[in-house]
Parts: C-alpha cells; sequence; structure tokens
C-alpha cells in the first residue's frame, strides 16, 4: 500500500465515520485499530441495542452535555440527528424512535450499525489494520509518524480517535491521552462518568430494585448545593442508579453528599402543611398507612419511618411534632453521602479529556499542531444517556473529515 495521506487512530465509531468522509478525491485514509476488530465498544451501546441518536431540534442537545455544550454547537448544528438518520437510512438501515425521544436502528442491532459503517469504509477505499497498537505518535516537518509494533506510518493529517477510559476491555483505556501529551495537549482529569453512586452506609441495599420518576436530587460539597438533576433514581444493592443519577454524575466527587426529594413538587412546607392535617383528622390511622397516601412503595415507607425512628404500629394521634419532622426530611431531603462513583470498568462514559481549549471547535483541529484532529470521547466532552454520546462522536468525526476534505492534503 502507498503512504497513506491520512491516519484515523481508532476504529469505534468516531474514527470511521470520519473515515467516511475523508476518503475520496485522491485522499488515501487508513484505520489503525488495537483490537482484532473494530467497535467493540459500539456493539455494548443500549445493551447491544445502539442508541444512535435523540429526536427534537438539535438546539435542545447543547444542554446534555453539561458546562462543555457550548463547545459542540459548531458540530451538533454542522452534522445534526436528523443528517445521522438521513445517512443510516438512505443506506438501508431504518431506525426507530421510542416515545422517549431515543433513536435506535429499526433491527435493534448494534451490529447493524458497525456492518454498514463497516462497508462504507470498503467502498470509499479506507485500509482498516487492526490488531495493531499505536505505540508511538511524532509531529514531523512534514506531517507526522505513527509507529505500532510491526510497523511505522507517514501521514500528513492524524487524527486521534481513541476514545475515552471506560470498558477498557473493549479498547477505551485511555491511549489518546498519552498520544495528545506527546504532541503537546493538555489532558484534563480523567473520571467515570454516566456512572451509579455508592453510598456510605448504605440504607436502601435491601431495596434494591425499586425505581422513581423524576425525582429533585440535590448536590451538595462542603454544605453548599452545587448542582440540582431532576430524573430518574434506582436503587441499587451498593447505592444509587438511574438517569437523574447518571446524568449529575459527571460533577459528583467521593465525599459529596446528595439530597433526594422523595415527593417531586413539594416542598418542606407544603408537605408539613398537608402531613399536620392529615395526622390531626385521621387520629386512629396508623402512620405508614397515612403514607401510603403518597406516590411511594410500601417497602420505601417501612425503611422510611425505620430511619425516622418511628414504630410500624404507631398511630396518628401518637405521632410528635419532632418525629413528624424527622419523616419530612427524609421525604423531601434525604441526604446521602456518596462513597465513591463505579469505575471506569463500569461507567458509560469518561469525564475529562483532551482539552478544548486547545481544539477548534469548528474542524475539531489541533490548535498547537497543525493537520491534527481530536474527535469523539478522546475530547473533555460526555454527554447524557439517549444517544447523545454517539451524536457527538458522529459529529465531531464529520467535523474533522469536512475539515480535512477542504484543506490541501
Amino acid at each position: 500500500m502507498a503512504t497513506p495521506t491520512i491516519i484515523i487512530i481508532g476504529g469505534g465509531p468516531a474514527g470511521l465515520f470520519c473515515a467516511v468522509h475523508a476518503a475520496g478525491e485522491g485522499r488515501q485514509v487508513l484505520v489503525i485499530e488495537k483490537k482484532k476488530s473494530c467497535g467493540r465498544k459500539l456493539l455494548i451501546t443500549g445493551t447491544g441495542q445502539c442508541n444512535l441518536t435523540h429526536t427534537g431540534e438539535v438546539a435542545g442537545f447543547f444542554d446534555h452535555y453539561g458546562d462543555h455544550g457550548k463547545f459542540l454547537r459548531p458540530a451538533l448544528r454542522g452534522f445534526t440527528n436528523r443528517n445521522l438518520v438521513a445517512f443510516f437510512e438512505e443506506r438501508g438501515l431504518s431506525t426507530v424512535t421510542e416515545p422517549n425521544g431515543k433513536i435506535f436502528p429499526a433491527s435493534r442491532k448494534a451490529a447493524d450499525v458497525l456492518s454498514l459503517l463497516l462497508e462504507e469504509c470498503r467502498r470509499m477505499g479506507v485500509e482498516i489494520r487492526c490488531d495493531e497498537a499505536v505505540e508511538e505518535v511524532a509531529a514531523t516537518e512534514k506531517g507526522f509518524t505513527v509507529r505500532t509494533g510491526p510497523s511505522s506510518y507517514h501521514a500528513d493529517a492524524l487524527v486521534v480517535a481513541t476514545g475515552g477510559a471506560t470498558y477498557p476491555s473493549t479498547g477505551s483505556s485511555g491511549d489518546g491521552y498519552a498520544m495528545a501529551r506527546a504532541l503537546g495537549h493538555t489532558v484534563t482529569a480523567i473520571a467515570p462518568a454516566l456512572a451509579a453512586v455508592e453510598v456510605r452506609a448504605h440504607p436502601f441495599a435491601d431495596l434494591a430494585g425499586i425505581s422513581f420518576e423524576d425525582l429533585s436530587i440535590s448536590l451538595f460539597r462542603e454544605n453548599k448545593k452545587v448542582r440540582e438533576q431532576t430524573g430518574d433514581l434506582l436503587f441499587t444493592h451498593s447505592g444509587l442508579s438511574g438517569p437523574g443519577i447518571l446524568h449529575l454524575s459527571r460533577y459528583i466527587t467521593a465525599g459529596d453528599v446528595l439530597r433526594i426529594s422523595f415527593l417531586p413538587g413539594m416542598t418542606r412546607e407544603s408537605l408539613v402543611g398537608d402531613l399536620v392535617e392529615k395526622t390531626a383528622s385521621n387520629g386512629n390511622r396508623l402512620v405508614r398507612t397515612i403514607l401510603n397516601d403518597y406516590p411511594l412503595p410500601e417497602r420505601f415507607i417501612r425503611k422510611l419511618l425505620e430511619a425516622a425512628g418511628v414504630a410500624a404500629d404507631l398511630t396518628s394521634a401518637h405521632l410528635d411534632k419532632k418525629a413528624r419532622n424527622r419523616i419530612i426530611t427524609h421525604l423531601i431531603e434525604w441526604p446521602l453521602t456518596v462513597q465513591a462513583l463505579s469505575g471506569l470498568d463500569e461507567a458509560m462514559v469518561t469525564r475529562g479529556g483532551v482539552s478544548l481549549d486547545e481544539v477548534d471547535q469548528k474542524s475539531m483541529a489541533s490548535k498547537l499542531v497543525p493537520d491534527l484532529y481530536f474527535i469523539g470521547e478522546v475530547l473533555d466532552i460526555d454527554g447524557d444517556t439517549g444517544g447523545y454520546n454517539l451524536q457527538a462522536a458522529f459529529s465531531t468525526g464529520f467535523s474533522a473529515a469536512r475539515a480535512i476534505a477542504r484543506g490541501e492534503l
């Protein structure tokens, strides 16, 4: 093979999509993948069903990337969710949209998405070399040198699409961060995102599997409220999960306190008034039966009374103010201290990565090194669940490919 003009390191969705759109018009593209096959992480997204993107106007996407949605605006506008659906459907892969807005391939098979990307690479003349880990990258006067175990390559343009550091068994083990540093770039602190939370002295371990919808979850650090999130919550054996926790996890560190309101829409004042009225007018009813009037699972109510020090057979007439206030506190702002986030081997995506200050948001090109690009999860970007991370991968891959195609390579 002649020396490739463009080398893309990483055969995940961002890398393959970039390769498809960068190839052609005399440009030779080589994708180097360290695993024996491409797209290992893509195959497990959405439990193997591959949540490609989300429905709605693309402007609604910007708030789903934490504090970094602004950086992605040009990429998402340049290649939208509608563009992505059209790309797949025009090539024979139909999609389906769920009531919650998630878009999947109609076959519900991530393997079909990967097969289509690989076929498009083949059609466009992209060469893919698997089972070849990159050991060294260096900028030269006329491009880049990329050295693997068996070979050394020259490239006029280099695209780093190595993914983050989560699910390392799929190949996403943080290699791109070392490459970025070797090329003079800053890498921000790496941590799990879209991660479950382990809780100290977990009070709900025996309630694992119970879930709640649209709860209000507040994040406190050193007694100061720093974030708030609304979303579904799931009790696990070691702590908390569910979209509300996963989306908040990018901001959480060990030692933080989560205060959970299990009655969304009710303030402390409104609950005090409501509970006082119910207990005063129903003195013979058990406290736990009065709590059953609220949309709360029976097993949770029993745990709540235990935590508040209220006997299960206590009647409303015997509920004193202090005990009532303890119940209200647990319902409106139950405090749980974070022990840790689930590890990089369990979190869905990586928080941190190549500093966005050093990357052009329109082209994904390095501001420090000519003809160097960073795309996908290797960047300091992490999205919410619902297809936002894959959309970012495809959109940043497309942005880099368009910039390369518009250049003089």
